[in-house]
């Protein structure tokens, strides 16, 4: 099993003067149930190299035993600092795609044209896309194969709206939205510590 990682290459939280990134728990809990799986992971993001950090997903409590366990391996550090360049990746080489959340992605996954191609061939191949947290605010201008947004007509659970106020984000964007497995997409709210890849997949 070959899984491809997407994270953001996205720094700064909009006009803010805060800065943001990928959060550390999203990355690194799904990334040990792949490896511990016997999945081969690739990370890829928009610029490729190292993708920034959201600095409040390094404050002490925000760790779990995955950070930890993360932080202090030297392979997944090396993976990290030279992701590879996501326009770069094909599908045909992966047998599913994962995307951890923070708020980043909002911001330059949710108008990546390789990040919305990537997606809409991997589903249109018959292969999961799975999003944590944030992350599904990438499949803002994703469309099925009839050419309607992918995300119409599914059950949003939460306010886009006042998620964005809180955030400070200015992006228009399904960011809990929730799509039904049959459509290959699992989107997935923040789990428990190490249930990242959990049963919350069906409609």
């Amino acid at each position: 099993m070959n899984i491809l990682v997407v994270l953001t290459s996205h720094a700064d939280l909009g006009d803010t003067g805060r800065k943001t990134g990928f959060w550390l728990e999203e990355l690194a809990a799904p990334y040990y149930v792949f490896k511990d799986a016997g999945a081969s992971i690739t990370l890829a993001s928009p610029a490729g190299g190292q993708p920034p950090l959201d600095p409040s997903s390094a404050k002490p409590d925000a760790q779990t035993d995955a950070t930890r366990r993360f932080e202090g391996d030297a392979e997944a550090s090396a993976a990290l600092a030279d992701t590879r360049k996501l326009s770069e990746m094909k599908i045909a080489d992966f047998d599913a795609v994962f995307y951890p959340g923070g708020h980043g992605p909002l911001w330059d996954l949710a108008n990546d044209p390789a990040s919305i191609a990537l997606i809409e061939t991997t589903i249109g191949a018959g292969k999961p896309v799975a999003l944590v947290c944030h992350a599904p605010g990438v499949l803002r201008d994703v469309k099925a194969a009839d050419g309607s947004p992918l995300v119409k007509g599914r059950r949003s659970p939460a306010s886009p709206t006042a998620k964005r106020r809180r955030s400070g984000s200015a992006i228009s964007c399904p960011s809990w939205s929730r799509i039904c497995s049959r459509s290959r997409v699992a989107i997935i709210r923040r789990p428990p510590t190490g249930a990242c890849m959990s049963s919350r997949t069906g409609c």
